[in-house]
């Protein structure tokens, strides 16, 4: 972390993902070999946008802009962009999904979760919550964007525009999983450093 302190992060997945996606556990696995586990949150996120957004402002409520970074991934990467704007924070942006109104138009309906055996139900009504959801970077030297060229699913190319003057780091190749993650993990934590935050303080608003 980074010389000013320990803050608490908070991962968002993506769409139809879980806090047993591979880039959460790998995560959760850092942070416990640097004794920081206690300082890691990760939210089963609703399928309901207005929901997740909510369920984050309430997952923070009470810790100082300093203390807190968001790292997101895909859907969740849209979802921390909203959080940093409104509430002042870090995010860490991995392939970060630029247009998901557009881009989800096709998965409404029951939706199986990846690394579990349940399913979301997306509603029509979700998109609207996505527009709503819409915002500028008004501060880009807050966020920190790791974009692969290989995304199958997001072009790189639109990640890079949204995300104009922030700390970037385009991988060659890759994929939309990012599955050379773990490669950019310290990095990422090194991003994320923020303010002191009491171990009470963090149970509190688990």
């Amino acid at each position: 972390m980074s010389k000013r302190g320990q803050g608490v992060i908070v991962y968002l997945h993506g769409f139809r993902s879980s806090p047993l996606s591979r880039k959460a556990l790998m995560l959760r696995r850092h942070l416990e070999l640097r004794n920081l586990e206690n300082q890691y949150l990760c939210p089963a996120l609703p399928a309901s946008p207005r929901a997740a957004a909510e369920m984050v402002l309430e997952l923070t409520q009470g810790l100082p802009a300093g203390a807190l970074a968001v790292i997101g991934s895909s859907l969740g990467g849209y979802y921390a962009t909203w959080i940093a704007e409104t509430l002042g924070c870090r995010a860490v942006l991995l392939n970060p999904a630029i247009d998901p109104a557009a881009d989800l138009q096709a998965h409404i309906g029951r939706q199986p979760i990846y690394f579990s055996g349940e399913h979301i139900e997306f509603r029509p009504e979700y998109i609207d919550e996505l527009r709503n959801l819409v915002t500028e970077v008004t501060q880009p030297e807050r966020y920190f964007l790791i974009a692969a060229t290989g995304d199958a699913v997001i072009d790189y190319r639109t990640m890079i525009a949204k995300y104009r003057g922030a700390r970037q780091r385009l991988v060659n190749g890759s994929n939309h999983e990012l599955s050379d993650f773990e490669t950019y993990i310290d990095e990422v934590l090194a991003f994320c450093g923020a303010a002191n935050v009491q171990e009470s303080t963090v149970r509190a608003i688990r």
